[in-house]
């Protein structure tokens, strides 16, 4: 513990990380506060049935997202999951259109003009959105009379505006913390939305359990060792790596290569989860069409079977499906995103090689073996803490909302910005010469 109070000392002594610190605060102070704020035209006080309906499912998730927003119906109702899916179709539009490969290349310039297709593809996505949420809120349950203006275009078209200006106000925020403050802004506006959910989840869990009789204390107990448990099973998913060792030829005097000469030896880390949070996303966006399957095959037993077993996000046959999906897109993702060849390539130019593997092509494909090998474990080790709320949900009877921090999304994204966030926080540390949060010792002197 004393350490811990002497990292936060030096974290407050650097006047740069100090000022990005409070600026992060300030700007997440402001997101959460916009979130609060109900849509002008909406009675607050009858969207009970609204927090009802988005407490669990797939729209319970949305919601955790949005930090509760979207039950809220507040400005920020979109949350930043519009510019989150403009980013997906942008990358993946990138393996197709040479006019995107050609902006990846172009370094800094080609960055900026891909950000400014996604913010545009964002609104896009808004545009169409926003006006979906608004007449879906009827679907929730909201009664007309929570309409103080009706639901004519004097309502529709002003809230409509608030929603996307809402989006494109936290698309910013996100990215003024990614520059001004500590970094990963758009992920830290998730993770908060999520964490603000988590205590009256927990205050649920905990009610239910003593009210009701259902375990007591000693099962909370239980629960929350489990959580840690879990907790500590994704951290050990996002961190895992395997190590290539890589040979450097040493440089001669003449200005050629002694390969014969031993010269340093470093590393290529390959992560057994290169794909994050990504096929998880994926497959929650392909396990909406069961049930529109189901919806159009309505009057046969069959449509009736899907629907009834794939409207249920803790149902065997949906986490089944759900699970099988997630392995797929994993190494779907991963090939599109680690690019061995062009690993291969830089390496060669480097002057480097893996000890036994000839440069070029064949490393290409040593390393594509390499990564095909350790991605099935690490699939399979995601989908199982995909599915995983739905396990607790059925054999530990854990309430639904509290569930989800048991694994899936939400779990992986908070353990995910927790360790990039002290990352860089030990970064600015270390480079004061300070220890950082992941290793307790004196501070290091200055010589």
């Amino acid at each position: 513990m004393k350490k811990f109070f002497e990292t936060i000392s030096n974290i407050w002594k650097i006047e740069e990380l100090r000022n990005r610190i409070l600026i992060t605060l300030g700007l997440l102070v402001v997101y959460r506060f916009g979130c609060q704020i109900v849509l002008p035209g909406i009675d607050s006080n009858q969207l009970g049935s609204l927090a009802d309906e988005t407490g669990q499912g797939i729209f319970g998730l949305l919601n955790a997202f949005t930090g509760g927003a979207f039950s809220n119906a507040s400005i920020f109702a979109l949350g930043i999951m519009p510019y989150i899916s403009a980013s997906i179709v942008v990358q993946l539009m990138g393996i197709a259109i040479p006019y995107l490969q050609k902006l990846q290349k172009e370094g800094e310039s080609g960055r900026k003009t891909i950000n400014q297709i996604t913010r545009w593809l964002t609104i896009a996505i808004c545009v169409v959105q926003a006006p979906a949420y608004l007449y879906g809120l009827e679907a929730f349950g909201v009664p007309n009379s929570a309409f103080v203006l009706g639901k004519g275009i004097d309502f529709i078209v002003p809230a409509v505006i608030i929603l996307v200006t809402g989006c494109v106000f936290a698309m910013w925020l996100g990215e003024k913390i990614t520059d001004k403050g500590i970094g990963n802004g758009i992920s830290l506006l998730i993770m908060i939305g999520i964490i603000a959910t988590m205590p009256q989840s927990f205050v649920q869990e905990f009610v239910s359990r003593t009210a009701n009789n259902t375990g007591g204390l000693m099962f909370i107990l239980i629960e929350v060792i489990i959580w840690f448990l879990v907790i500590l099973a994704s951290v050990l998913l996002v961190m895992a790596t395997r190590q290539i060792p890589v040979q450097y030829a040493r440089r001669t005097a003449s200005g050629g290569y002694e390969k014969n000469v031993m010269g340093s030896r470093q590393y290529i880390p390959l992560k057994l989860n290169a794909s994050g949070v990504m096929p998880i996303i994926f497959a929650q966006a392909i396990m909406f069409v069961p049930g529109l399957i189901g919806g159009a095959f309505d009057e046969t037993a069959a449509g009736q079977w899907i629907q009834v077993q794939f409207s249920d996000i803790f149902g065997w046959a949906y986490n089944i499906l759900f699970g099988l999906l997630i392995i797929i897109f994993t190494y779907f993702y991963t090939a599109i995103t680690v690019p061995t060849n062009k690993m291969a390539d830089d390496l060669k130019r480097s002057g480097g090689f893996i000890p036994g593997i000839r440069p070029g092509k064949e490393t290409g494909d040593y390393l594509d073996k390499i990564m095909s090998l350790i991605t099935l474990p690490g699939s399979i080790f995601l989908a199982l803490l995909a599915v995983l709320p739905a396990i607790v949900v059925k054999l530990m009877d854990v309430q639904a909302g509290w569930a989800l921090f048991f694994g899936g999304t939400s779990l992986l994204i908070m353990v995910g910005v927790a360790i990039d966030t002290v990352q860089q926080v030990n970064a600015y540390l270390l480079n004061r010469h300070y220890d950082g949060l992941m290793k307790s010792g004196k501070n290091r002197k200055v010589a």
